[in-house]
């Protein structure tokens, strides 16, 4: 539960320190990319509490999250970019335990 709430916190926190002028349209792209996880509906099972996302999940390997990373640094992509790369770092911690 911790892991989901921390989906929404940390995007909160990343667009508050550094997006607040376009604060709403920011938090919603960057939680938009939740989206991501839907690539866990072709695993089976569809969730394991035990398995690491990184690496497994087909938008969740390391050259989709190198493309996450250059989206960052696009200025029209940045945004979808942060948060997908969030997500991906929060999804890691996942893998540390």
């Amino acid at each position: 539960m911790l892991h989901i709430a921390l989906h929404f916190v940390v995007p909160a926190v990343i667009v508050l320190l550094f997006f607040r002028q376009n604060a709403k349209i920011a938090y919603l792209m960057m939680i938009s990319t939740m989206a991501v996880d839907l690539d866990h509906i072709i695993a089976t099972p569809i969730y394991d509490p035990n398995r690491c996302s990184i690496g497994f999940h087909p938008l969740h390997h390391a050259g989709m999250i190198a493309l996450y990373a250059i989206m960052s640094v696009i200025p029209k992509t940045r945004l979808v970019g942060i948060g997908l790369v969030i997500h991906m770092m929060l999804d890691g911690l996942d893998c540390l335990t």
